[in-house]
């Protein structure tokens, strides 16, 4: 398949939904998915994935810092209260894990992830190139808001 479409970013959606229900025990609320160019990060902590194989690219899940804080404690079952070393671990294995599930509905690509990478600051911008097809999704849960962002090219 040459094309990439919502269809491909689906799986990232139903993973984010499935890994917050049965690791967090809470379902997120997904809002309207926005295509995008050159994604900005409009919270304060990101944890990226990288995507190789039949197709490229990246899914990453930001938060503003005090929703990273509290939805970390949930994931973990302990009360974090500050955005240090342990949050900035937990925001990657989340993504880590929302990348792997939708890795599951992708089996026709054949695709590989990448170890985690987490991100800190403000107002930062994934430079993406021009050919990729590029989603943010807003959720809102009981922790706070997060913005779920898929980038792909096949």
């Amino acid at each position: 398949m040459s094309r990439i479409s919502i269809t491909h970013v689906n799986p990232f959606l139903k993973a984010t939904i499935e890994t917050y229900t049965t690791m967090l025990g809470t379902t997120p609320k997904a809002g309207k998915p926005q295509l995008v160019s050159g994604r900005g990060i409009n919270y304060d902590v990101t944890g990226i994935i990288g995507i190789a194989g039949g197709i490229k690219g990246n899914v990453a899940i930001s938060f503003p810092e005090e929703s990273a804080i509290k939805n970390v404690s949930a994931f973990l079952g302990e009360e974090m209260t500050e955005l240090n070393d342990d949050v900035m671990d937990a925001i990657g294995e989340l993504a880590n894990i929302v990348a792997g599930y939708a890795k599951n509905f992708l089996t026709d690509f054949n695709i590989e992830i990448s170890l985690p990478t987490v991100i800190k600051g403000h107002n930062l911008v994934i430079k993406e190139p021009p050919d990729v097809f590029s989603f943010v999704v807003p959720f809102e849960c009981e922790w706070g808001r997060f913005d779920l962002g898929v980038g792909l090219k096949a």
